[in-house]
Formats: C-alpha cells, structure tokens, sequence
C-alpha cells in the first residue's frame, strides 16, 4: 500500500436488507466510521461464461488503511456472494476533521 492512511471500501449485494446489516456490522465493530447504502443500482458483469445483470446495492465505507484486512474479512464472513466485490479506494485528501473523526471512530 502507498502512504495514505483512509480510504473507502466499497462492496455490493443483492438485498438492501442485507446491505443494511452489513452497513451496520462494520461500524458496530469499529471497522468502519460510517458507512452509506446507496441503490438500487444496475451492475452487469460476466460470471461463470455468462454475462448477467443483476439489481444490487452499493455499501461505501470509510475506514483507515490499518482497519481494512479486518474489515475485509468481515464482509467475506458476512456476504451471500462466492466471490464479492471488495475494492478499497484511497482517500487522498479531505477535511482534517473528518479524517480525524474517521481514525477515531474506527480505533479498536
């Protein structure tokens, strides 16, 4: 990984009740400040050969670079899929406070 400390790690499911657990989870535990449910959204992919389209919801949430291994492994252990989108995308730049409040919020 580079030098930056908060990012956003982004995944996808196919139920919002679902996505709201998992929303849930993550910041209960302390994986994730915050988290945002946004959907439904159409995603259109090739899986198995085939290439599908499927309604889903999208969860972005914002952790540190030193939380996310663990936040990762919580949405594998939590998520109906066999191979789930978990991506983490590097905040560069942001408020201080926010950042602040992010490593706050996501200290174990």
């Amino acid at each position: 990984m580079t030098d930056f400390r908060h990012a956003q790690a982004v995944t996808t499911i196919d139920s919002r009740e679902v996505a709201e657990a998992l929303a849930r989870g993550a910041v209960q535990a302390r994986l994730a400040a915050c988290a945002q449910v946004s959907g439904p959204i159409r995603s259109t992919y090739r899986w198995e050969g085939a290439v599908e389209t499927a309604e889903e919801w999208q969860i972005t949430l914002k952790t540190t670079t030193d939380r996310y291994p663990a936040l990762a492994e919580y949405l594998r252990a939590h998520h109906g899929y066999e191979t789930p989108e978990i991506i983490l995308l590097p905040i560069l730049a942001g408020d201080p406070a926010y950042l602040a409040w992010i490593t706050t919020e996501t200290a174990g």
